[in-house]
């Protein structure tokens, strides 16, 4: 009899088929038992009814704990009330390994022990569908540049010097010498982009920052491309199309994983057909300090009908709960005592999102308000102006001082750079950033001595400008950021399988 997966079973209507899984719950009926056996590709509901198997194998049904794994053989049946559209009716079931006093039970765990515990908690259905989305991320990703003819190539690890700063370096030992772990892969995404015309890298990259915010790790993977004879009009087009095919693959092959983590999709629709908004950087900070309207509401405007909107919000909610408990204390059946218990849960659940909202909303109109022109945009301003928007923001055309030394002067304004970041909506922010980079080896020169970085470690990179240089630009995008966005997810760690980050390097 053929083995499969359960993400083949709809090929299998009707036939008997041998299964291989773990059970991840369970209940129990009147000579039944209902499994849910999860398999690596999917879940699946188990029938096991005692009259239709052996004495031995019910017993184990009865007695099978989370986690342990199993065989059995059963018909494939179509139910579109199960996950997935599909139920297994067992007629055989063998037990492979019984799993004793597994940690992670169904019911709420801190944040911290689960974090403990994620070599255990990548088991869990939304874990799954996150790195299920995960995985068809990366693979759009690759798929969107093979078809751009985009060269795949690697970038090292170990770097003699700077990208971006040297305050964020992870320093080790390389042999006798001095060596970082790589901020990115950029500058030798230029080197091969002048062998190759277009290139991208895809690789992790590290930064030390001491932060723990939802945003922020301290390993996680860049896509980085770099095309030859590019400017940055060109970047932008390419940016916009690259995260349209990347929405719209995910979209159209990851329903079920969305499903589980409940993403309204309908925002994927819009930015498909949509054309993403360009803000110079100038006209952004007007946006940003409410001097300019968005379909006739400026900034600050919003921010405090928004704030009034949660405060009617978290009143509702308090009521809500207020008659569910009046209920209850006049006397319910057990199992309408326990659904209104757990819309009590719900609902103090929500307010507790909803009172963290209505703390950041008067810091947010501050942030807006007192943000002075020339610095770099804050977490808070990047979410005040995509909450204006209901597509990517496409900011563009920066103060130099703030963007990196590679990044291209502006030939109209020298005190602009040529630089463009890309800020999700919903709240999620810069997911992208990229530019022009700079072709002029004296102005090179001048603002790496500006950044005071160390001439003889970037004469290679001078090279690219003395030999047959050209237009160029590129960009990177952080994977982790991007799959936060897509499944709506309000911290970076579930993201990536083994989250690093500030405090964390266990498990």
């Amino acid at each position: 009899m053929e083995k499969v997966l359960i993400s083949q079973l709809t090929n299998f209507k009707g036939k008997e088929v041998r299964l291989s899984g773990w059970l991840t719950n369970k209940r129990s009926g009147k000579g039944l038992e209902f499994l849910i056996i999860r398999d690596g590709s999917g879940f699946i509901q188990c029938i096991v009814d005692e009259t239709k198997v052996n004495d031995a194998d019910f017993q184990i049904a009865k007695s099978l704990t989370q986690e342990s794994s199993v065989s059995l053989v059963g018909q494939v049946v179509k139910d579109e009330k199960q996950i997935g559209g599909f139920e297994i009716h067992v007629s055989k079931l063998e037990l492979l390994h019984e799993s004793k006093g597994y940690p992670i039970t169904n019911k709420p765990h801190g944040v911290e022990f689960l974090m403990d515990n994620r070599h255990l908690w990548l088991r869990s259905k939304r874990q799954w569908a996150i790195m299920r989305v995960r995985n068809r991320i990366i693979f759009a990703i690759h798929n969107f540049f093979q078809g751009e003819g985009f060269v795949q190539m690697d970038s090292p690890v170990f770097t003699g010097n700077a990208v971006e700063g040297t305050t964020t370096l992870f320093e080790t030992t390389y042999y006798e010498d001095k060596a970082y772990l790589t901020q990115s892969g950029q500058l030798y995404g230029e080197a091969m982009a002048m062998a190759m015309g277009k290139i991208y890298t895809f690789g992790p990259t590290f930064r030390a920052e001491k932060s723990k915010t939802r945003r922020h790790l301290s390993e996680f993977w860049m896509i980085e491309p770099e095309m030859a004879f590019y400017d940055n009009d060109m970047n932008m087009d390419l940016i916009e199309r690259f995260i349209k095919y990347i929405l719209k693959d995910v979209k159209a092959n990851c329903i079920s994983e969305l499903e589980v983590l409940e993403r309204d999709t309908s925002i994927f629709d819009k930015i498909i057909e949509g054309t993403f908004p360009r803000l110079t950087y100038d006209y952004a900070v007007d946006v940003l300090k409410g001097k300019e309207k968005i379909n006739g509401k400026t900034t600050i405007e919003t921010l405090e009908n928004d704030y009034k909107e949660v405060l009617l919000e978290i009143e509702n909610k308090q009521n809500q709960i207020l008659e569910a408990e009046a209920e209850i204390k006049q006397g319910v059946k057990k199992g309408k005592q326990n659904f209104l218990q757990n819309k009590i849960d719900t609902l103090k659940n929500d307010i507790k999102e909803l009172e963290d909202r209505k703390r950041v909303i008067p810091e947010w109109i501050n942030s807006a308000n007192s943000f002075e022109y020339g610095s770099d945009l804050g977490g808070s301003d990047e979410t005040v102006l995509t909450r204006m928007f209901d597509l990517p923001l496409m900011v563009y055309n920066w103060p130099h001082e703030v963007k990196a030394f590679y990044m291209k002067r502006d030939d109209k304004n020298k005190n602009l750079a040529k630089g463009v970041d890309v800020l999700a909506p919903e709240g999620y922010g810069e997911i992208v950033g990229g530019g022009e980079r700079e072709t002029n080896e004296d102005l090179l020169i001048q603002k790496i001595e500006e950044h005071q970085l160390p001439m003889k470690a970037f004469e290679w990179y001078l090279d690219l400008r003395r030999f047959g240089s050209v237009p160029h630009a590129g960009f990177g995008l952080g994977l982790e950021r991007m799959v936060a966005w897509v499944c709506k997810l309000k911290h970076i760690r579930e993201t990536i399988p083994f989250p690093r980050m500030y405090g964390r390097l266990f498990p």
